[in-house]
């Protein structure tokens, strides 16, 4: 009875865990590619494709660092059973779900982390302060940070004196540049390792050795990459600006749904971590892949209809500022994933939306719905935390454990 009662809980919370996952395919995953769609560079159909196959990728090459964090590193002294993963998922999912059909932003980076906080407090742990001040001095930097760079982003594409023939071939070169340092796991790492870049893989495999302790070898190819990338995109901004920038605008999306479904899998994984690894005995991959399988089945099923819609919103911004909320995006995202912190895409995108509406004299946001959408952002940390802690007494009270 007892082996019947843990395999429905274990059961149970894969589900839940693969709804959070659906959820985050079909919403959190779209804006990348909405530019190109809104610029008649690729159909929906095939971004919503693209979307799937690159975000289930992400998940299973980059996931792990941010799995981790959500399932171990927000509360100490206790590990997250079946149980609590389940109330933890649904308080997340609950908060999606109203997002979507409310029309408020609801980032699901807040929402989990105050759930499986709110969770893990209801189990008796005590809180992770310093995990805590990690993610939370990461997510006030990120709306700086993100319409900072935005900002620089869209000047330079504004700037009359710097053809778009060089400046969206730069900015194809930063993006080159940070690919080749991008951390994965399918990749061959060194011994103690779990990941490692395309270029630290290179620089081993041809044998440079470090000058002064700095990794040569790494810088080199680093520098490689963002010569290859700046020389494509300008060869084909030559022939034409247009052919040119949706070239890019496709590469860019690519590469930020990649990283979308990196950073985003474990917020959906990380509540599982303990029973898969600790009590299951399984290994990382066959959670993430998991993950992977709801982030792709979301994508294929839930994406066209938002990208849509938002590829309508991404045309009225125009290119330049597209190109400049997708840049800091990609580069915002490595970062966390590289850290281990859980973010909310929405707070990255609408910031570069800003950031790349002041270099053209307004941001093109209410200050209002600045506001709304900032107080919602907390209302939604502090009431998951809530939710998240009653939702388990009471399956604790009604299931036992």
């Amino acid at each position: 009875m007892v082996d019947i009662v843990f395999w429905a809980l274990v059961a149970l919370a894969t589900v839940t865990g693969l709804v959070t996952a659906w959820a985050l395919g079909a919403n959190s995953n779209s804006p990348p590619f909405a530019p190109a769609i809104g610029a008649n560079a690729i159909s929906t159909m095939r971004a919503a494709f693209l979307i799937g196959i690159l975000a289930a990728l992400g998940a299973v090459t980059q996931g792990g660092s941010i799995s981790e964090t959500v399932g171990a590193g927000l509360i100490n002294g206790v590990a997250f059973s079946s149980l609590a993963a389940t109330a933890g998922l649904l308080t997340a999912t609950g908060f999606m779900i109203f997002g979507v059909y409310s029309g408020y932003p609801v980032p699901a980076a807040f929402a989990t982390t105050g759930a499986m906080v709110g969770v893990g407090l209801s189990l008796g742990g005590s809180p992770a302060f310093d995990t805590y001040r990690r993610i939370v001095t990461f997510w006030l930097l990120v709306p700086p940070v993100s319409g900072g760079l935005a900002y620089l982003t869209a000047t330079l594409l504004r700037r009359e004196d710097i053809p778009e023939t060089v400046g969206v071939p730069l900015l194809a070169a930063v993006v080159g540049g940070i690919i080749a340092n991008i951390q994965m796991s399918i990749i061959p790492s060194p011994a103690g390792a779990t990941t490692a870049s395309l270029a630290s893989f290179l620089s081993r495999l041809v044998g440079v050795p470090a000058v002064g302790g700095a990794p040569v070898g790494i810088g080199v190819v680093t520098v490689l990459f963002a010569i290859g990338s700046f020389v494509f995109i300008r060869r084909r901004t030559q022939d034409s600006v247009d052919r040119g920038v949706k070239t890019f605008l496709v590469i860019l999306g690519s590469v930020v749904a990649f990283s979308s479904g990196g950073s985003q899998v474990g917020l959906a994984t990380g509540p599982l971590e303990n029973l898969y690894t600790a009590e299951l005995g399984l290994p990382g991959l066959v959670l993430l892949a998991i993950g992977a399988t709801g982030i792709l089945g979301g994508a294929w099923m839930g994406a066209p209809r938002l990208l849509q819609a938002t590829s309508r919103e991404y045309a009225q911004l125009g290119i330049r500022r597209s190109i400049a909320a997708l840049v800091p995006g990609f580069i915002i995202a490595q970062a966390a994933i590289a850290l281990g912190i859980p973010i909310s895409f929405n707070n990255i995108i609408i910031s570069g939306v800003i950031g790349g509406g002041l270099a053209g004299g307004s941001a093109g946001v209410s200050r209002r719905k600045i506001g709304v959408t900032l107080a919602f952002w907390l209302i939604t940390l502090v009431a998951s935390i809530a939710i998240g802690f009653g939702l388990y007494r009471v399956f604790a009270a009604v299931l036992g454990g």
